[in-house]
């Protein structure tokens, strides 16, 4: 039996409310951004809220998604929203 991914995992970037970026990933962006939001997905936003979604790629397998959520946090913050919206 050939084993397949799911491809619904997003890598995302939101943008704080001191203008830093934070680089994550999930199956289910809404919620995500809700919690991030409340205070409870992430010790970073929790001190920079609020947050907004400043770019997004879907459709991913988990293995990709990380991959490039790895990739992402390498980069300096002025490429990342570019290097997300091209790749």
């Amino acid at each position: 039996m050939v084993k397949t991914e799911k491809i619904d995992w997003i890598v995302y970037l939101l943008r704080c409310s001191d203008n830093s970026l934070y680089c994550g990933v999930t199956n289910n962006l809404d919620n995500r951004i809700a919690k991030h939001n409340e205070g409870t997905a992430s010790k970073y936003t929790r001190a920079r809220l609020p947050v907004k979604l400043a770019a997004v790629k879907k459709d991913l397998t988990k293995s990709e998604a990380f991959k490039l959520e790895y990739r992402l946090k390498r980069l300096p913050a002025k490429k990342k929203i570019l290097f997300l919206t091209e790749n």
